[in-house]
């Protein structure tokens, strides 16, 4: 729960609470419950079916209530606001979570104008429902949700891009946001982009990036060039946070072998430790994230772009 967060496109990470349970295949290995798992002596005493979530510290929730202090500092330091990625180790709509708890957290947001709340959630069918709820016990019966969140839906495949952000489209946010981290395949989003879509407001922004970690599975890096190319074309905001734990390659094959892997000389001198191949040309060599990063990222042409 650092202030100080390594995380790309937030200022600040706040938990109000931890655990969660894993509901799709972008939880298979969660960072979030290995981290739990490390710290509860070998086993995650706050993940799965069941499982308590613990309410962070009271000196944990002043925090938000600091940097809303120090907002106009920032803002003249930077020339935007802070931003606040909320429940990096849970889930704001969980139905597992007390909601006096969630009310309690509204109620800190509704506190905080100065910052830009971003809530993220796996359970975006939870979202509407349970926000009119929170803001209710807190007395905006007649607000669905503060003005300062960024309510994100994370998005990991076609399927669950086609269930989810139909929700979120529909969730009263000020600004709407996919975090499509880890990116498991190819998805089209243009119907859901300003050019297609006939509703109050689209997608304003998309984040993507590959997985990291022990059992990281590998991205094609079409996959997030072709995400990309959609939100240029459609005016979004797009930032590709990395490419988890594989570098992208590329192969040949001569009378039905493997003749040769053509990669930057960076990437071929750090020994791949295990080879992908997707089948069309392109591989990945899995080399961990920091070296997939610093060796890849500057020759894939993915532009940076954050949502200001």
């Amino acid at each position: 729960m650092s202030e100080n967060t390594k995380i790309e496109w937030t200022d600040h990470t706040f938990n109000p609470w931890e655990g969660c349970q894993k509901v799709g295949p972008g939880c298979d290995h969660c960072y979030a419950e290995t981290r739990n798992a490390r710290f509860g002596g070998g086993q995650a005493v706050n993940w799965g079916p069941g499982a308590p979530r613990r309410r962070t510290s009271a000196a944990n929730w002043r925090k938000p209530l600091a940097w809303n202090r120090d907002a106009g500092v920032f803002y003249a330091q930077h020339r935007r606001r802070q931003r606040v990625f909320c429940a990096s180790l849970a889930d704001v709509f969980d139905n597992a979570v007390d909601p006096a708890w969630r009310a309690d957290l509204f109620k800190l947001i509704e506190a905080t104008p100065n910052l830009d709340w971003l809530l993220l959630t796996k359970r975006i069918g939870n979202a509407r429902a349970m926000s009119q709820v929170a803001m209710g016990a807190i007395g905006c019966i007649h607000k669905p949700l503060p003005e300062n969140v960024w309510l994100g839906a994370t998005i990991c495949n076609q399927e669950e891009a086609d269930r989810g952000i139909p929700k979120l489209l529909a969730a009263p946010a000020r600004v709407r946001f996919l975090s499509m981290e880890p990116l498991l395949g190819p998805v089209d989003l243009r119907m859901w982009m300003r050019s297609a879509w006939r509703g109050p407001l689209p997608i304003g922004w998309v984040i993507a990036g590959g997985e990291s970690g022990a059992n990281a599975r590998p991205m094609h890096p079409d996959w997030a060039r072709d995400l990309r190319d959609q939100c240029a074309d459609a005016g979004v905001p797009f930032l590709f946070k990395q490419h988890g734990e594989w570098a992208p390659v590329t192969y040949e094959y001569e009378n039905e072998s493997l003749s040769s892997w053509r990669a930057d000389p960076a990437t071929i001198a750090l020994n791949w430790r295990e080879i992908h191949e997707f089948g069309d040309g392109i591989g990945a060599a899995r080399i961990g994230k920091k070296a997939a990063c610093s060796t890849a990222c500057s020759t894939m042409d993915f532009r940076r772009w954050r949502h200001e």
